[in-house]
């Protein structure tokens, strides 16, 4: 793959000319609301961005951006939702937000704008755009552009595995033995915080399940059955899900005994301090270890699930994904913003940055260490979406793990889950 340089010089996408002609419009037709031209020619877009470790990041592009088009002002929205913007029909200009069910509600409705023709566009990594996809997509669109990817494995603690002298387990028979060996040394293998119920479905779930199961034809065929589904079905969770719960209730054995009552930031502050040997938990509870030690050496590997090593896959996830809702008034203008986010400078810069993985064609690797591990599957798209992410909120799967984890019957949560969804699916909610 061939890194695409930056475009300084590029055309801009919006002539004067054009540009002046559309505030004019606008300003003659009493346009008003999100986006506005101002007496001096000056046009305002909103900028949806909520993800709060990146507020202030994603502020200094949006002055970078409007030093380079003076003709435009932009206005960082970051209100925690963004469904009463479209009920009010007042949708910011350009979103940035994770690629989930949520926003496939929007992609479904087609009230996202076709970006298939811009530049960018183009330079999206196939398997990646596919991903997108997964969730829901609008016939003849390109409605997200993928910005950012997150990859998440298991954190390990790497002067632990040193001093033991155990290896980075490739199988999964060498990780109950690494498992094993930890707890005959006194030390806990693996920090859980259930108190904190989506890190169980992020870490947990997801691990056991992605490397056995492929995610999106699994869902893909759920939606589907709908009703039908159960254990007679093609597919279920009873059916489907049942080695990788015989594998999650293995490794809930090996938890700290407090497990029950631990939250995320009692994890991070117990792996920062050396309690615990692995940890399941993404790149973003990296900077808050690093609060507590920054100098612990950490490694990341993808969790095997099986006893062939190249079943082995890491849980991704398209951290943020750009978006123009039809209803955006400057549609040029926020397309322009969208090309400069996705300059290569731009994007590869604020993905290694915040140790993601970059979605375009060329990108360089990931030079971070603690993620480094991860990168040889982000080149052989050897990831998968994690399954928790296609439960619908209105099933409580991280409540049903915590009473699977504490009772040990994970089969009952499946035919819960299998019921759930027959019920979520019966009166045509998102499934």
């Amino acid at each position: 793959m061939s890194h695409v340089n930056p475009a300084p010089g590029r055309p801009a996408l919006v002539s004067r000319r054009s540009f002046l002609a559309v505030s004019a419009a606008a300003a003659a037709l009493g346009v008003s609301g999100c986006a506005t031209s101002g007496s001096g020619g000056t046009t305002t877009l909103r900028f949806y961005e909520q993800k709060t470790e990146v507020i202030e990041y994603f502020g200094k592009l949006l002055r970078r951006f409007e030093k380079e088009q003076p003709g435009i002002r932009v206005v960082h929205d970051t209100t925690v939702a963004i469904a009463p913007q479209f009920v009010r029909g007042e949708p910011a200009d350009v979103g940035c937000f994770n690629n989930n069910l949520e926003l496939a509600r929007y992609i479904k409705r087609g009230v996202l704008t076709d970006l298939s023709d811009l530049p960018s566009a183009a330079r999206i990594r196939t398997d990646i755009s596919d991903l997108t996809d997964q969730y829901a997509t609008f016939p003849g669109r390109t409605s997200v552009l993928p910005y950012s990817l997150a990859a998440a494995g298991v954190i390990y603690n790497k002067r632990i595995f040193d001093e033991l002298q155990l290896p980075v387990p490739e199988t999964w028979s060498q990780f109950v033995d690494v498992c094993e060996e930890l707890q005959r040394a006194g030390i806990t293998p693996i920090y859980a915080t259930d108190r904190d119920t989506w890190t169980l479905w992020q870490g947990l779930f997801d691990y056991s399940v992605g490397s056995l199961i492929d995610t999106g034809s699994f869902f893909r065929k759920m939606k589907e059955l709908g009703t039908e589904v159960g254990p007679d079905a093609e597919v279920s969770f009873e059916k489907d899900f049942a080695v990788p719960m015989e594998r999650a209730k293995t490794i809930s054995t090996f938890f700290n005994p407090d497990h029950a009552v631990r939250s995320y930031a009692d994890g991070n502050l117990a792996f920062g301090k050396g309690e615990a040997a692995m940890y399941f938990q993404g790149p973003w509870a990296l900077s808050q270890i690093a609060l507590v030690d920054p100098d612990l050496p950490i490694g990341t590997f993808a969790l095997p699930v099986s006893e062939d090593p190249a079943d082995r896959k890491a849980r991704v996830n398209i951290d943020l994904g750009l978006w123009i809702p039809t209803q955006s008034r400057h549609q040029d203008e926020a397309r322009e913003l969208v090309e400069f986010l996705m300059r290569p400078d731009i994007i590869e810069a604020y993905n290694n940055d915040n140790l993601a993985y970059s979605t375009t064609e060329g990108a360089p690797p990931q030079q971070d260490e603690r993620v480094a591990g991860l990168q040889p599957y982000i080149d052989d798209a050897a990831f998968y979406q994690g399954a928790g992410t296609f439960v619908p909120n209105s099933i409580p799967l991280g409540n049903y793990l915590q009473a699977a984890i504490r009772s040990g019957n994970f089969e009952a949560m499946l035919r819960k889950l299998d019921a759930d969804w027959r019920r979520v699916a019966g009166r045509g909610a998102t499934v």
